[in-house]
């Protein structure tokens, strides 16, 4: 039997893309994830955290939330990822779970100097990326799908910084050698990003932004996705190995 992989979901998609599922769902099938393959536990609904023993590994879902709130179910979940980090147990952030693994290995969190970061963006590969299990043989520049008003300002010591974008030094890093952080949306399709931009289009307007020509610039990223689909792939390898 297939050891199942462990989704924490740290939030709820925006009301208007609920229709489409959770972000524990969108997460799983951009995965290639069957149902019985993963293990859905909704953290910020107050489910408890789980023995991390019998997981093959856990991604972290994105939030509206903020790290920097510091919300009890979120230093709960810090907590639980960094003892899971030291033991060895293969995790992905995404978004707010990116930032949550630098938190709680000692990074920093915070506000994006730039900004908000929304759209079809354009990721920066750091060499480090050509000898990493989920980047490897990608082009240097992809484009990939992104929404975030923070941003991990401070790595933890010892990660390696894996992409950039002309908003965030700290797209991807790696931290060990199983531990990964994605502030960008691999599970994203044009219709998840398109929704989120329609969204958040009265906010885009104060910032002085036209929502519907970004929503016009979105464009479908295929090696973002690949990157999730890759470590899931990795860490099955890893285990067989």
């Amino acid at each position: 039997m297939t050891v199942p992989f462990l989704i924490l979901q740290t939030g709820q998609p925006v009301a208007s893309m609920r229709r489409h599922g959770s972000f524990a769902h969108w997460i799983r099938v951009a995965a290639g994830l069957e149902r019985d393959e993963a293990v859905v536990v909704d953290v910020e609904r107050g489910d408890a955290l789980p023995d991390r023993e019998g997981f093959a590994g856990a991604i972290i879902t994105g939030s509206a939330a903020m790290v920097t709130d510091r919300h009890d179910w979120s230093e709960r979940s810090a907590e639980w990822l960094r003892d899971a980090a030291h033991g060895g147990l293969p995790l992905l952030g995404i978004c707010y779970g990116h930032q949550l693994i630098a938190h709680a290995l000692g990074g920093e969190v915070g506000v994006n100097p730039t900004g908000r970061e929304m759209g079809t963006i354009q990721l920066d590969l750091h060499p480090p990326a050509a000898y990493d299990p989920l980047f490897t043989g990608l082009p240097t520049r992809i484009p990939a799908q992104a929404t975030h008003l923070q941003s991990v300002l401070r790595l933890p010591d010892g990660a390696t910084v894996l992409a950039k974008s002309d908003q965030d030094a700290t797209h991807a890093f790696r931290w060990g050698g199983a531990v990964w952080g994605l502030q960008f949306h691999p599970e994203f399709s044009t219709t998840h990003m398109r929704g989120y931009i329609r969204a958040r289009s009265d906010a885009l307007a104060q910032e002085g932004r036209c929502g519907k020509r970004l929503a016009r610039q979105v464009s479908a990223a295929p090696q973002a996705r690949q990157v999730l689909r890759r470590f899931v792939r990795h860490v099955r390898e890893s285990r067989q190995g």
